[in-house]
């Protein structure tokens, strides 16, 4: 049966039928990347540090993306180049991170009690926000018939060339220190991770990066009319969307010993 989608190649069209896939390792890839890197940090007042930075990249290669043991690559045709060139599986196109400490004056109070009871406090914050990771559509079905089932993508499509969802969390910590005496101190931690419970939502993900199934090549005859096709490429109508998420929000208290 032949197969009317290349790169695409019948058994009997092969130089060898009696031969099966040659992989062939090389250390061939490329890479560039180019960003942006803003900082800004500094006091407010006596009691509020804050930083903030900002990363404006972008990241093209060809094939850099993990090599498994135990399985075969995923580049679906080294010599089509200006397929397999995309953004990589690292690329985030903009990230800002801000995190503060604040930290409460002192008081003096008359009684010790009331001195260990409202001294010593801190409040930490970090607040991460970015744009959408690189989302590679991936085929089922083996349509270039290479006996490869990693490396089939949606015809005609680069590698990592679709976008998924954005990402923001804010994380919180609240301590509160204890000097027992002059060499020991202890700590109390409140912390929060993701304290909005925000839905941040992902596709799958895997060892090479994001990917998204887009459809699957079904290798029979199909009559339409009557024109006869031997393959044809069926869309999953659930291209895109989000199969997972990161985590909710979560809480954990700990005590920490400095002596």
């Amino acid at each position: 049966m032949d197969c009317p989608y290349p790169p695409c190649i019948n058994d009997v069209q092969r130089p060898d039928p009696r031969l099966g896939t040659i992989n062939s390792f090389e250390s061939a890839a490329s890479s560039d990347y180019n960003g942006l890197t803003l900082l800004l940090k500094g006091k407010v007042g006596k009691q509020l540090f804050v930083r903030a930075g900002y990363t404006f990249a972008k990241a093209i290669d060809d094939g850099t993306d993990s090599l498994v043991v135990g399985r075969p690559g995923n580049v679906q045709n080294a010599y089509e180049t200006q397929l397999e060139r995309g953004l990589s599986v690292t690329d985030q196109r903009h990230r800002v991170v801000v995190s503060s400490v604040y930290e409460p004056a002192s008081f003096h109070y008359e009684q010790r009690a009331l001195n260990a009871a409202f001294n010593n406090w801190k409040v930490s914050t970090v607040l991460t926000a970015g744009s959408g990771r690189p989302i590679n559509a991936t085929m089922a079905g083996d349509a270039n018939r290479d006996d490869n089932t990693y490396n089939d993508r949606l015809p005609g499509v680069v590698r990592n060339a679709y976008i998924g969802p954005n990402y923001f969390t804010v994380d919180v910590r609240l301590s509160k220190g204890f000097q027992l005496s002059e060499r020991v101190r202890i700590t109390l931690l409140a912390e929060s991770f993701n304290v909005s419970n925000r839905v941040n939502q992902r596709v799958d993900i895997s060892d090479d990066g994001f990917l998204n199934s887009a459809g699957k090549f079904v290798a029979y005859s199909t009559q339409v009319g009557k024109t006869l096709y031997p393959g044809e490429f069926v869309k999953n109508s659930k291209f895109l969307i989000p199969t997972n998420s990161y985590a909710p929000r979560q809480v954990q208290f700990s005590i920490k010993a400095s002596f």
